[in-house]
């Protein structure tokens, strides 16, 4: 009964409203802007343990994060991410305590063996997920590393412990590492038919904090180590029929991928240095196998408001330059977050997860971000998974708690499916008048608008303010009556909650501190 009610509260409330609002929207349809490729979340940190659990829990927790099912009264059972980020593993839990990596949580096994043969069990509960994500329809896999085999290093460990700013693999291993991933790709698909779509060789090669350890996996790289690389694993890739795309380079700050941040010219202005044909040495854009995209890191750049903004403006401007397009690959929050207290604590309200939207969709709108990824799936004490894990001391069974950030996130993923293309929103005042980037107001309502392939159009409504705020919504397609409205918020339950139909141009209420998503029709499942 209380869907029903929430249906009939939200219909006379727009249906009583007068023809223009403060905030008018137009999605202007011949406009198209970026296609949306997918929005994922990795494995990393807690799938080689939650993978283990009793399989009832594993189906809840890839019921959540993969499905894009509903239940009985049309509210979606998960958010229906559609790529999956697989961290391959560099041996660091082969080795121990020896890893000087202190927590078994953060440290990854090996494919690779001693002896040089491969041991395909291994990364179980990390494979299970796999399976788990591609039952649910997930048809895009990325595998990632933090750092080469261990059995490759130049220290003989995980992290750069002990070491300076350069790749810690030694020289004559390159080869040997190209094929270790060579070798990875064709095994995982024969072992669990599972297909990687993209690699993704180097995370961070450009962060300071990759210079010193031992905390986690990692090493830094110059960009004239990372070319050598890439080279050389695309050399392996032609020459085993892998078609598997190659994507570069997961800064670990917008900054170092047009300009020098917290580092030196060995490292900063990435796009240039592997885009542009005049940069010799590192040139990487007609190399086989590498796609013709950059990916980095949202870290370190939400904050001040100003410069959530200017910093993707930069970035996008770089980006047109070179013609290259953009994947934000990775973020969750950290220190300089002030505004929501910082990372430490699991935050499962709103306020983590308003911040977060407003982050995606500068991200998208400013950046032209064409895939959009959260960093952990699943996390602890900590604002950086979308699920909190309460994990026995045994690691054999737990529990989990799903939160608002997550629904934030399917506020998008569930309903802008690959293929997707954005499109340019106009807004006008009561009067008529145009709004400049009236679709950003940073404390109050942003929008964008999507076309999925199959013709159904989404938007996504975010109003940050502390009241409630109107609009009104026009397309021109005159397919479109109505526009079914699906809720995330404080209120308990309403986690993409069905709140009711909007008619096409009727002033619409949206409550404070929400984020809506409206899908023209009736239909919440898109199939690809």
């Amino acid at each position: 009964m209380r869907y029903k009610v929430l249906l009939l509260v939200f219909t006379v409330v727009c249906a009583s409203c007068a023809q223009r609002a403060d905030i008018n929207y137009r999605i202007v349809t011949g406009q198209p802007l970026q296609v949306m490729e997918h929005f994922g979340a990795s494995d990393a940190w807690s799938m080689h343990v939650l993978g283990k659990w009793p399989e009832e829990k594993q189906k809840q927790i890839a019921d959540w994060l993969f499905s894009t099912e509903n239940d009985a009264n049309g509210k979606p059972k998960g958010i229906g991410l559609s790529l999956w980020r697989f961290n391959l593993g560099a041996g660091s839990t082969e080795q121990g305590d020896a890893s000087q990596i202190g927590s078994p949580w953060m440290r990854t096994e090996c494919f690779l063996q001693p002896d040089g043969s491969y041991n395909w069990d291994k990364q179980e509960g990390q494979r299970n997920f796999l399976r788990l994500a591609k039952e649910r329809g997930v048809n895009k896999f990325l595998a990632f590393l933090n750092s080469p085999p261990v059995y490759f290093t130049q220290n003989g460990l995980a992290t750069n412990t002990g070491r300076d700013g350069t790749l810690n693999l030694k020289d004559e291993h390159y080869e040997d590492f190209a094929r270790f991933l060579a070798n990875v790709i064709k095994g995982v698909e024969k072992k669990d038919g599972i297909k990687f779509d993209y690699l993704s060789p180097f995370n961070e090669p450009d962060g300071h904090w990759n210079w010193i350890g031992p905390k986690q996996e990692g090493t830094p790289a110059t960009k004239k180590e990372i070319a050598r690389a890439v080279r050389l694993i695309s050399k392996e890739f032609v020459k085993e029929g892998i078609h598997t795309g190659i994507t570069i380079c997961e800064a670990s700050d917008y900054r170092c991928m047009f300009a020098t941040h917290m580092t030196d010219h060995e490292r900063g202005y990435e796009i240039q240095s592997f885009f542009c044909p005049d940069s010799v040495d590192t040139y990487l854009g007609d190399t086989p196998n590498v796609l013709p995209l950059i990916s980095g890191h949202s870290y370190w750049t939400t904050t001040p408001l100003n410069m959530l903004r200017d910093y993707r403006l930069r970035l996008r401007n770089t980006l047109d330059t070179y013609g290259v397009d953009f994947w934000q690959s990775e973020t969750c929050i950290m220190g300089n977050d002030e505004e929501i207290g910082g990372g430490h604590g699991f935050d499962r309200t709103m306020k983590t997860a308003l911040y977060v939207a407003r982050i995606i969709h500068h991200d998208i709108v400013y950046a032209g971000a064409r895939s959009w990824q959260w960093w952990r799936a699943i996390g602890g004490d900590y604002k950086d998974g979308l699920i909190r894990e309460y994990t026995d001391p045994d690691l054999q069974d737990g529990r989990v708690e799903d939160s608002k950030l997550m629904w934030i996130l399917g506020n998008y993923s569930r309903f802008i499916r690959p293929g997707a293309v954005r499109m340019s929103v106009e807004t006008t005042d009561k009067e008529g008048k145009a709004i400049r980037d009236g679709d950003t107001d940073q404390q109050g309502l942003m929008c964008s608008a999507y076309r999925n392939t199959d013709g159904q159009w989404a938007m996504v409504v975010i109003n940050y303010a502390d009241r409630e705020q109107e609009f009104t919504v026009d397309v021109n397609d005159p397919k479109v009556k109505s526009w079914q409205g699906y809720r995330t918020s404080d209120v308990a339950g309403e986690d993409l909650l069905p709140v009711g139909k909007l008619k096409n141009k009727k002033v619409a209420v949206i409550p404070a501190r929400s984020v809506t998503t409206f899908v023209s029709g009736n239909r919440c499942v898109i199939k690809l």
